[in-house]
């Protein structure tokens, strides 16, 4: 009789925690699941093209490259999770590096004051097509639709059809410019190794003490196998990512100004009042409303905001081409919102993370230039970029409705 009364105890321990380890992973599939397909992605890229995906030279290659795309990646987040869209970024991109050629190269503007300039711009335009969303309740899609139009034509008359530049050489460091070795290392950047260590350290203890925190108020949800995969993960890849940049010619100046970004908006979305809020709003606008939350004013706001942005941009953009052309980010916005929505993004707003953005970003610059080594057409490329999204689309809504 002991047996049998202390053996079945015993036994549902285990598969209580298997249950909820189970319901834990439903939970956060978007999280999870776009990680493993980034891994997955570029462990089949690293594979078809012979070991070049992840070389040094195009690593580094593959981060310039998408700068600009994770940049407006981090501004789109904010839109679409207060549950509207942009659909003109590309275009102000596009518009503001035309506007810094012309102050640099024609009007002889320091190159300082012109990038300051270019970023007052960039926000008025966000703030202009934000005021018509917010306080008109225009819906965002019109609105940025027009803009798109309007700043493709703006461009076209302010270069006059024609390419401008090139730049100084000062200008061109933000793009295409590394963080020189402080340490003297040889063969070896140092210093980018160091700050790469260093990073990947302090994401570490950071999540390692508010786990710690949520530990001491019985808030921990996330299984501890599961966090410690997921960290562990992080850690060695930002080590070894460090390490293959070290091994060229260390981290580009772009990659820093990511990394900030990246690091002040995930802090904003996540532990502050107005990042909460924006959550809120597009969760229901008018419980968000009721509840005393000024919705047209945020909404205002994550317009600007995605103005410099765009700007800051089409900054890197020019600086990384060394001059402004016509055509310049034409279909950048569809990229930048293909990034956020396969970064776990959902259409009705209220959901998503800075992370899970440039993770997007990242898988699509991965494929891009996985298939580019691989001698894929241009035709080719863009179908499987729309079948990807629309895979990404269809998971949130299958995960919607089993939720």
């Amino acid at each position: 009789m002991t047996q049998t009364t202390t053996n079945p105890d015993k036994a549902s321990v285990p598969h209580v925690q298997v249950k909820s380890t189970l319901s834990f992973l439903r939970a956060h599939m978007r999280e999870y699941g776009i990680l493993f397909a980034l891994i997955a992605i570029m462990a089949f890229f690293q594979v078809a093209t012979g070991g070049i995906l992840l070389r040094p030279v195009n690593l580094t290659n593959l981060i310039l490259q998408n700068s600009y795309i994770i940049i407006m990646a981090v501004g789109m987040l904010l839109v679409i999770v207060a549950g509207h869209i942009d659909l003109s970024v590309g275009s102000v991109m596009g518009f503001i590096g035309a506007l810094a050629a012309v102050m640099i190269v024609q009007f002889g503007i320091p190159y300082l004051v012109a990038a300051f300039l270019c970023l007052v711009a960039g926000g008025l335009i966000g703030a202009a097509q934000g005021f018509w969303v917010a306080y008109f309740r225009i819906p965002s899609f019109i609105v940025t639709l027009a803009g798109m139009l309007v700043f493709k034509g703006l461009t076209l008359w302010l270069l006059a059809g024609q390419s401008v530049g090139p730049f100084p050489a000062q200008f061109q460091l933000i793009a295409s410019g590394f963080i020189p070795d402080l340490l003297g290392g040889e063969n070896l950047n140092l210093f980018s190794l160091l700050i790469g260590v260093l990073v990947a350290t302090t994401i570490l203890v950071l999540a390692i003490r508010s786990r710690n925190e949520a530990g001491k108020t019985g808030s921990i949800e996330e299984p501890f196998v599961f966090f410690a995969a997921k960290n562990g993960l992080i850690f060695v890849a930002l080590i070894y990512m460090s390490f293959l940049m070290a091994d060229f010619r260390g981290l580009p100046n772009v990659f820093i100004v990511m990394a900030l970004l990246i690091a002040v908006y995930s802090f904003v979305t996540s532990r502050t009042t107005i990042g909460r809020r924006i959550y809120a709003i597009g969760g229901n606008e008018k419980a968000a409303s009721l509840s005393g939350i000024n919705s047209r004013r945020l909404t205002f706001l994550t317009f600007a905001n995605m103005g410099v942005l765009a700007a800051l941009a089409g900054l890197v953009f020019a600086a990384r081409l060394n001059t402004a052309t016509p055509k310049a980010g034409a279909g950048f916005e569809l990229d930048v919102i293909a990034a956020v929505f396969i970064g776990g993004a959902s259409m009705a707003g209220g959901v998503g993370t800075i992370v899970g953005a440039v993770i997007g970003a990242f898988i699509m610059g991965v494929m891009n230039n996985g298939m580019s080594i691989l001698g894929i057409g241009i035709d080719w490329q863009q179908c499987i970029k729309g079948l990807v999204l629309l895979a990404a689309v269809i998971f949130d809504v299958m995960n919607k409705k089993q939720g």
